[in-house]
């Protein structure tokens, strides 16, 4: 399997992490972004949207979203289990991985688009009120995380599941490109960041 890739991109990087956790071996192409390959003819008839991460199988369909790759994933390898194994579990570690997605990666995605390196890039009409008013998001969802983090060792429960995948790459993204590091004095976000991090596949870029 083939897994349309770029360079620290977040959401490539949760494949990359889920694939790694399950030890299945994904060949890596590059899809220059920079270079908008992603936009090509080629490239949209593998996914219309004109996005990565893409999965192309073996006979040539092709898998689009970085969620649903990993479904499609832990179908093909079932443990370790990473979606839950239960009906409360199941439903429990996606509304846990929902939130993130909706209410911390949606801001860190605002002031990414709003902040310094895209407005190098010339190509978005930057609204500064935005950025802080995302930056700010961020930041009280950290506080809010810290809180939860008081009684649980991860995100969704007492054990290791895409939603702690969907978490560390959310704020490595934000600390790395946005200037959005959680603050120093969250000792429970950062106890949980510092185990999970340790683990080899988040040695993946």
């Amino acid at each position: 399997m083939k897994l349309y890739d770029f360079p620290r991109a977040p959401n490539p990087r949760r494949v990359k992490i889920f694939a790694c956790e399950k030890n299945i071996e994904l060949e890596l192409i590059n899809c220059d972004m920079a270079k908008r390959e992603h936009k090509t003819p080629e490239f949209l008839r593998k996914n219309p949207s004109g996005k990565i991460p893409v999965l192309e199988l073996d006979d040539g369909r092709c898998i689009s979203e970085s969620v649903a790759i990993c479904r499609y994933l832990e179908a093909l390898e079932p443990e370790p289990n990473l979606f839950g194994k239960d009906s409360y579990e199941i439903a429990f570690i996606e509304s846990r991985n929902r939130h993130i997605e909706f209410e911390l990666w949606t801001q860190i995605g605002i002031s990414w688009v709003n902040g310094p390196i895209v407005g190098s890039l010339g190509i978005v009409d930057q609204i500064s009120e935005a950025k802080n008013m995302s930056d700010k998001n961020v930041r009280s969802f950290y506080d809010r995380l810290n809180k939860e983090f008081a009684s649980a060792e991860y995100v969704a429960g007492n054990r290791f599941s895409i939603a702690d995948i969907t978490l560390v790459t959310a704020i490595d993204f934000a600390s790395e490109m946005v200037d959005l590091r959680p603050q120093d004095n969250l000792e429970n976000l950062a106890r949980w960041f510092s185990a999970v991090s340790s683990r080899s596949s988040m040695k993946i870029k």
